[in-house]
């Protein structure tokens, strides 16, 4: 907590001076775009403002400038302190990542309290950014000010699906065979994927239909493969084939029930089975939060067994190796975090743990019965006397049963704001599900956690 106090006006010299010291972030420049209205791409951290290949983000001038009053009204003459007049003059241009010291120099004192000032910004080099001076009321009697009362802002930026993306984007694309994209929602994603060059889509589904959503997107088809069947049972099965023959390393779905997809991928003749159970995983990017969370599985198995809840466990596990976490924590979740034989979910929890422990589950750290606060919050877990590597550090939240794993992803979604990228693993190739709510970034999100995935597999 920081307490400002001023310096009234009866207390100024001529000569003072103060200075602060502030780090221009992305974040900074994203929240100032949002609050002024000003979005010229030029200030915009990862937009190219006057197409010369490569983002600018320059500092508004005003941001800059905003500098200076954070210095006459937090600490020369500080709280209290009103505005007349500031003039500047820009000398260079200041971006994301620089570090600017402001600083102020009583210059005057005039009647009715008010005061003059130098003002000027500069890089740590000394290097100016702006130069001018400032006209202000100083207060007339000392004051303090408890910045505890301001609140936080999380920027939500998504910051981890765009580092997903970043490291998706030197890997050739994947060829991808697209199930029955007859719908906009559907087709869109495979081509802004194919846009990306994170997929090499191959669309298998009713022709004339895809034809259809491809011209009410205003997209041009022409140069990909279209294999015409218009049954979605077929489609999912000759999907499967071109996996075997070799020409595919992933599946997509499109427009058919995911039932019909999965009735494909489990044929135990000719399907994409593994010795793993099926399981779906959500990488999600919440914003505020420090790292990617793992929400396991909200979409395949309705109340998994413990044997099911092992391959749960260990295809999150794989995922997130993929990704570039080094050693995965699952937190595995109950609505206690104390081993209770009337809650069947404990007792599956405690012996996970236990099955990573002996080396029954690999690559990453398990631990549980943890309820979702303190799998979550160090604060948390330690108030409650949980220790361990995992309690409130976890990457993969292993959810008891589908109805909390929906929930969770769901909540995250609507309340936290959330992306949500969704992979079926367990089968031979991972499976890109898309939900026809999801935002271009999810579906891009999506695409290149299985293109990683297929390029990283443990």
């Amino acid at each position: 907590m920081t307490t400002f106090s001023n310096t009234p006006y009866e207390s100024l010299i001529v000569g003072m001076e103060a200075a602060s010291t502030r780090a221009c972030t992305a974040e900074d420049l994203y929240i100032f775009a949002n609050s002024s209205g000003n979005h010229n791409p030029m200030h915009l951290p990862r937009e190219d403002g006057d197409n010369d290949g490569k983002p600018e983000a320059v500092a508004p001038g005003m941001w800059v400038g905003a500098l200076i009053s954070s210095v006459l009204g937090n600490d020369l003459p500080g709280p209290g302190t009103l505005y007349l007049s500031q003039d500047l003059r820009f000398l260079d241009r200041a971006h994301a990542g620089e570090t600017l010291v402001a600083r102020v120099r009583v210059s005057e004192k005039l009647p009715g309290n008010r005061v003059r000032f130098d003002t000027w910004v500069e890089r740590e080099d000394g290097l100016r950014i702006c130069e001018g001076a400032a006209e202000v009321i100083a207060p007339d009697k000392p004051m303090s000010f408890d910045d505890m009362d301001v609140p936080a802002l999380t920027v939500q930026r998504h910051q981890h699906f765009d580092r997903l993306l970043e490291q998706a984007a030197p890997l050739p694309a994947m060829a991808t065979v697209v199930v029955a994209p007859e719908k906009p929602d559907a087709l869109s994603g495979a081509l802004l994927a194919r846009d990306h060059t994170l997929i090499d889509p191959i669309l298998v589904g009713c022709a004339e239909k895809i034809a259809a959503a491809a011209e009410e997107l205003g997209a041009d088809v022409s140069g990909l493969e279209i294999i015409d069947i218009p049954d979605h049972r077929a489609a999912a099965l000759r999907a499967v084939s071109l996996i075997h023959e070799g020409r595919a390393q992933a599946l997509m779905k499109g427009h058919l029930h995911t039932d019909q997809l999965l009735h494909a991928i489990l044929k135990k003749e000719g399907g994409l089975r593994t010795n793993r159970r099926l399981s779906h995983v959500f990488v999600m990017d919440v914003p505020g939060h420090d790292h990617l969370l793992f929400v396991t599985d909200a979409a395949i198995n309705i109340s998994p067994d413990l044997d099911c809840k092992v391959s749960i466990c260990q295809n999150a596990i794989d995922l997130a190796l993929s990704l570039g976490i080094e050693q995965p924590k699952v937190g595995v979740l109950s609505a206690v975090e104390t081993v209770t034989p009337s809650i069947p979910s404990t007792l599956d929890a405690a012996v996970l743990s236990k099955m990573a422990d002996r080396g029954q589950i690999t690559g990453g750290l398990v631990d549980g019965p943890l309820a979702m606060d303190n799998a979550l919050d160090l604060q948390a877990a330690r108030t409650k006397g949980i220790t361990g590597l995992v309690a409130g550090h976890a990457d993969i939240l292993l959810a008891p049963n589908l109805e909390a794993g929906n929930m969770i992803a769901k909540e995250l979604t609507y309340l936290a704001h959330a992306e949500a990228a969704g992979v079926v693993m367990g089968a031979q190739v991972p499976v890109i599900l898309t939900s026809r709510s999801d935002d271009d970034k999810a579906r891009l999100a999506s695409c290149a956690v299985a293109a990683l995935y297929a390029a990283n597999r443990p």
